[in-house]
């Protein structure tokens, strides 16, 4: 260390270190307190990161449909999903109704968000308690200035129907649009609230393809068989 350093070898040491990896050494000598610490720190990490994408995200689907218009951010979801979404569905079709529960929910838990978890006789329905992207953003007021997103203004297939839609929500749609197209089937349906981002969206997941409501097909220009 010279005189000039404002860090000591183990200082920069555990400033590369992945936070996970201290966790663990936290944990296997005994030190709780610290583990805990550091896990919540993880949290924030993730999220902050989490956020950046989130927002440049956001921006960049505005950017999109102001500049070309409502179908050429279709376009752009519909190919920007295609490729990471089919290795999903793949696996989703492979899987038994437990399995499709507990695969969505990892995935959902990623937003670092907590998940409301029901079940009923015909199906599974997760309820992101808030939704960690979409409605975040909504409530953060990122669709009013400074930031001013984009809302789609009108209703159509990636809006649910619905008008007004925030634009970074529409990319729900195509876990359905993408699904019926594949295997003819959604391998889950959402409900989106009513004011998006303003209540919660329900994602269900049906024990037997076969129970979901011909409703889900329709929405999309589909018929069910």
């Amino acid at each position: 260390m010279t005189t000039d350093s404002i860090f000591t070898k183990e200082e920069l040491k555990q400033i590369g270190a992945r936070t996970s990896d201290l966790v663990d050494a936290a944990i296997d000598s005994g030190e709780l307190a610290r583990a805990k610490k550091l896990n919540h720190r993880m949290n924030r990490e993730f999220l902050e990161m989490h956020d950046l994408y989130l927002h440049w995200t956001a921006a960049l689907l505005s950017h999109i449909y102001r500049r070309f218009g409502d179908e050429a951010l279709y376009q752009a979801l519909d190919d920007s999903f295609r490729i990471p979404f089919r290795p999903v569905v793949d696996a989703f079709i492979a899987s038994d109704a437990r399995k499709k529960v507990e695969m969505f929910a990892r995935g959902l838990r990623g937003h670092l968000q907590p998940l409301k978890i029901v079940e009923d006789d015909e199906k599974v329905t997760i309820i992101m308690q808030p939704c960690g992207s979409g409605a975040r953003l909504v409530q953060e007021k990122s669709y009013e200035p400074p930031m001013n997103l984009a809302k789609v203004k009108k209703g159509q297939m990636m809006t649910f129907g619905q008008k007004d839609f925030p634009v970074y929500c529409a990319h729900c749609s195509f876990h359905e649009i993408l699904s019926l197209e594949w295997v003819g089937e959604p391998v889950l349906v959402m409900e989106p609230a009513v004011k998006s981002g303003e209540g919660s969206c329900r994602f269900h997941i049906y024990k037997d393809p076969k129970n979901i409501p011909a409703r889900y097909y329709e929405r999309f220009g589909k018929k069910k068989k």
